[in-house]
């Protein structure tokens, strides 16, 4: 009898506490230890900090004085507003906002003179501070999938910056800021609404990767030819029709690629004009071939 009182008990007590307030998602992440400094790890390289799919909608105070913090993760939540208070964690490396409902960034990141890789992709950011521009170490910026159209000129500080990636957002056309990183090797612009590329992507002397595809752009420049860097170009799904006749030039594009993951030449779906349709068929060698001669009898 008193085990069968003692188990209906537990079952009412088990009962109540299903029925409680649920605690907020970080505060449940923090019931793995004592203090917020708990969630720290420290790995060989950085002391990082992952709050991923929490489900937070504003960020916790606790989060600010965690001030020897170098990577953030606070990624696919509900995030809409992030404080000036990201001002205060000058030890960041590296900061993850992506997946997130962000309008727009406290003009205080540029206190993160300390920041290499920056993501705050799958956003509606519209604009990006200026102030971004102080972190003279960014090395990886991506701000795809938001609404962007348009950069600061600020940005042309930005002169460690090797990876960029802007697709998936507004722009009419490549921001002038964009042609002074020289130290660019990734740049990624597909899916916006360009109708051609200046012919100042030739200072661009590094690039490797440049994707534009899914776009509006008619041509491709020729001083892009000049870019004996580049191993991947992708401008599927645009409106071209002739290609320049040195494109023979890109001589580290080792294949007509299909697969979005394969160097080389990306040019399927666009209204090529005869024989080009037919010339590409034969593969990279033939188009170069072709083009080469092309050029020499006109």
């Amino acid at each position: 009898m008193g085990t069968e009182h003692s188990k209906g008990e537990e079952r009412r007590s088990m009962v109540f506490l299903r029925k409680g307030p649920k605690l907020p998602a970080w505060e449940d992440a923090l019931l793995a230890g004592r203090e917020p400094k708990s969630l720290l790890k420290r790995g060989l390289r950085y002391v990082s900090l992952s709050l991923i799919m929490k489900g937070m909608t504003s960020t916790p105070d606790f989060l600010w004085g965690l001030h020897e913090v170098q990577k953030l993760n606070l990624s696919r939540n509900q995030l809409v507003v992030i404080p000036p208070s990201l001002g205060k964690l000058d030890r960041l490396v590296v900061l993850n906002l992506g997946g997130n409902c962000l309008r727009c960034l406290p003009k205080e990141i540029g206190l993160l003179r300390n920041l290499k890789v920056l993501f705050v992709n799958m956003n509606c950011l519209k604009e990006v501070p200026a102030e971004l521009s102080l972190c003279r170490k960014l090395e990886v910026l991506s701000l795809s999938h938001n609404c962007i159209s348009q950069l600061p000129l600020s940005f042309t500080d930005l002169t460690n910056l090797r990876k960029l990636n802007l697709s998936n957002n507004r722009f009419v056309q490549i921001p002038l800021c964009i042609f002074a990183l020289r130290s660019l090797d990734f740049l990624h612009l597909g899916s916006n609404k360009l109708e051609n590329i200046a012919e100042s992507i030739q200072y661009l002397v590094n690039l490797q990767i440049f994707i534009v595809e899914n776009n509006n752009i008619r041509s491709l420049p020729r001083s892009l030819c000049y870019l004996s860097t580049l191993e991947l170009l992708n401008a599927d799904y645009n409106a071209i029709q002739t290609l320049p006749d040195d494109l023979y030039l890109l001589r580290r594009l080792r294949r007509i690629a299909w697969n979005p993951m394969d160097k080389g030449l990306h040019i399927a779906h666009n209204p090529l004009s005869r024989p080009l349709p037919e010339v590409i068929e034969g593969g990279l060698d033939a188009l170069f071939n072709y083009l080469r001669d092309k050029k020499e009898h006109n």
